[in-house]
């Protein structure tokens, strides 16, 4: 009877013992099982465009409803729409190929319409009445817009001595490089408003093949010029991704030296 009575009073120890460890725990004790703080989100960072330029760290953009698909590296083999475009304009014609690198999952024929419809804006380059555009995908042409990877991206703009770290577009030669990277995430003075900041980009490269140098703010509350390094921060301006205004008048301002 004694063990019994022994064996009963081990159990309730047992028992008790138990119960306290398991309030233990739930009270906060043993600090490994102590639920993560939250981790904080890191700001990302995005370069500007180029010739050669840097975007100062800033705001990310508006997190999208779908991820995006953004590839370090493409096939390096660039795609051709299958036809041309009529001319926009009037004044020199100005033929332009639009290609898109293999393996970005995105369609050459929507890009080169995007690039169509920037061209041919009335606030665009053919405003001025100098030149016109028509896009081409055979024979001669004046320059060639590519949409491409950022490993891509650094090895065509590397070839005219840019370094573009994978983040930016550049301008040399015939050819107008645009990062899939900045085409996708945009930047914080274009948040929300993907047509605006493709408009600057193509408008901005393009006015350097047209042979325009960089400009800078004319004044607060003024458009930024087209040609002005938005990226940067606009030094009182506002977005402004057209060298025109629906008047037809050139939105400009002073000329940046050596740039």
């Amino acid at each position: 009877m004694r063990g019994v009575i022994v064996g009963v009073t081990a159990l309730v120890l047992v028992i008790l013992v138990g119960l306290g460890a398991m309030a233990y725990l739930s009270f906060g004790g043993g600090a490994e099982h102590a639920a993560a703080p939250t981790p904080k989100k890191e700001t990302g960072k995005r370069q500007g465009d180029a010739r050669v330029e840097t975007e100062p760290p800033d705001a990310p953009t508006d997190k999208p409803k779908q991820s995006l698909y953004i590839p370090t590296k493409g096939t390096g083999k660039f795609l051709l729409p299958a036809s041309g475009s009529r001319v926009f304009g009037h004044g020199k014609v100005m033929r332009y190929m639009v290609e898109v690198e293999g393996g970005l999952r995105q369609d050459p024929t929507k890009f080169a319409r995007s690039v169509d419809k920037i061209l041919a804006d009335r606030r665009g380059w053919t405003a001025s009445g100098k030149w016109a555009f028509q896009r081409v995908n055979s024979g001669s042409y004046d320059f060639v817009v590519q949409l491409a990877s950022p490993k891509t991206v650094d090895r065509i703009c590397g070839s005219y001595g840019m370094t573009t770290n994978g983040t930016v577009n550049c301008s040399g030669g015939k050819q107008v490089v645009v990062n899939l990277r900045r085409w996708l995430l945009l930047t914080k003075y274009y948040r929300g408003q993907p047509d605006a900041y493709h408009a600057l980009t193509v408008n901005h490269e393009v006015g350097h093949r047209l042979g325009f140098g960089h400009s800078t703010c004319p004044g607060r509350g003024r458009p930024a010029p087209v040609m002005m390094q938005q990226i940067y921060g606009l030094k009182g301006c506002r977005i402004n991704p057209w060298p025109y205004d629906v008047h037809g008048r050139f939105l400009t301002g002073p000329s940046v030296p050596g740039k």
